[in-house]
């Protein structure tokens, strides 16, 4: 599987260069993103851009990825979803438990936002 990956100062950004996310795919992904978790800076911005189609199986994959990162306090937003992976994702429902935006730019924005927010409640505990 082909995927662009931009390295940022706060996050890195990982772009398939598929049009089409399948199961085997998938677990390539997931397995690639989830090595993020180990690493100093563990947000990431998916973007979808390129991705025409997927499987609602994929779609179930993404929305339990991005738990497992907000369990590990790490952010994981999804960006630039095409209108047919859009409307898979929402038929199941999967949509609006899922963290995702229109933009990259907004994606940046989310991840500022939740870095604060985890700031705060750090702070807060002590």
């Amino acid at each position: 599987m082909n995927v662009k990956i931009d390295t940022k100062e706060r996050f890195t950004v990982i772009t398939p260069e598929e049009e089409q996310l399948t199961a085997n795919m998938t677990a390539e992904l997931k397995d690639l993103l989830l090595s993020y978790l180990q690493k100093d800076i563990p947000h990431i911005i998916l973007n979808l851009l390129k991705v025409t189609t997927l499987d609602e199986k994929t779609g179930e994959e993404l929305a339990m990825l991005q738990q497992q990162f907000y369990e590990n306090s790490a952010s994981f937003v999804i960006c630039e979803l095409q209108e047919k992976v859009e409307k898979l994702l929402d038929e199941k429902e999967l949509l609006e438990v899922m963290n995702v935006t229109p933009t990259e730019s907004e994606a940046w924005d989310v991840l500022q936002m939740e870095e604060i927010e985890r700031e705060l409640l750090d702070s807060g505990e002590e």
